[in-house]
């Protein structure tokens, strides 16, 4: 429980970060990677093991506010508040694709998983999705190493008009289902506070699971069926999917805006305003 490594940039605030998802062995030794996004639209990727920023780039004309590696680790995908996701390589710098298919709406997370060329009928070597703060989330095929990059799916979740109460909307937010292949989940501000499993192979939701208020944070455990999700209740919720086992837990200071397993499953990482708590998952 020590600080090891530190990277300051100056003037700027960093608004995303991202883990190289498989280090690579070279020499005896790994490389450990960790890319961030900053107010400016810059990128930066630091090398943790050298202590040293390897490369920064510029993407984006707006802030940050998602990033996330390729499966492989061979791209970085970054999402701005002007709804534009850019796809760049960490190793050269060089842009290769900029979607704006979300134009206007902030992004809100952008996640990949990999996939088999013939689970949806289109070529391609990974899933990626991408969600924005006006409740949609576009789903894409891609094959980066012969550069294609193919839309899978639309999604847009109605929702009703002028909130009262809320002095701000609650974000959008979706994960691949670690557990259901082929399924997302989202959770956002709609006609009802609850998280929806979307099957992209029957085109539908197929579950839908209430909660007490709207999410402001959610994670899917890679290792076992648990699903987190935080609150502006100061509240963090513990599910069991299907839902049939419930936990609450309070103890956070704010809004828990940050939920996050660990790859293990076995632990969990959440934050508000002032505090960071680190829960263990015991039992199974």
């Amino acid at each position: 429980m020590e600080l090891v490594v530190q990277f300051q940039v100056l003037n700027q605030s960093c608004q995303c970060l991202a883990w190289e998802p498989h280090p690579i062995v070279a020499c005896g030794a790994e490389s450990q990677h960790v890319v961030a996004g900053y107010s400016d639209g810059t990128i930066r990727v630091f090398n943790i093991s050298r202590t040293e920023m390897e490369l920064k780039m510029q993407p984006h004309a707006t802030a940050l506010t998602a990033i996330a590696y390729s499966m492989d680790g061979e791209m970085v995908l970054s999402g701005g508040k002007d709804g534009l996701v850019a796809v760049s390589s960490p190793h050269t710098g060089m842009t290769l694709h900029v979607l704006a298919d979300h134009k206007g709406s902030p992004i809100t997370v952008l996640q990949c998983t990999g996939k088999q060329y013939h689970d949806f009928g289109v070529e391609g070597s990974e899933l990626w999705l991408a969600t924005s703060l006006d409740r949609r989330v576009s789903i894409w095929a891609s094959d980066w190493l012969k550069n294609k990059c193919e839309l899978l799916d639309w999604l847009s979740f109605p929702a009703p008009a002028g909130p009262e109460g809320l002095s701000s909307l609650p974000p959008s937010l979706a994960a691949f289902c670690p557990w259901e292949p082929g399924t997302l989940v989202y959770v956002g501000f709609g006609m009802q506070k609850e998280a929806l499993f979307y099957s992209l192979r029957k085109k539908q939701v197929v579950e839908k699971i209430s909660l007490p208020y709207f999410a402001t944070s959610l994670s899917l455990s890679p290792a076992a069926c648990f699903m987190a999700v935080g609150f502006g209740e100061r509240l963090l919720r513990l599910l069991r999917c299907p839902a049939s086992d419930v936990q609450d837990y309070a103890g956070h200071d704010d809004t828990v805006h940050l939920c996050c397993f660990a790859s293990s499953g076995r632990r969990l990482l959440t934050a508000s305003h002032s505090a960071v708590l680190l829960w263990e998952l015991t039992g199974s």
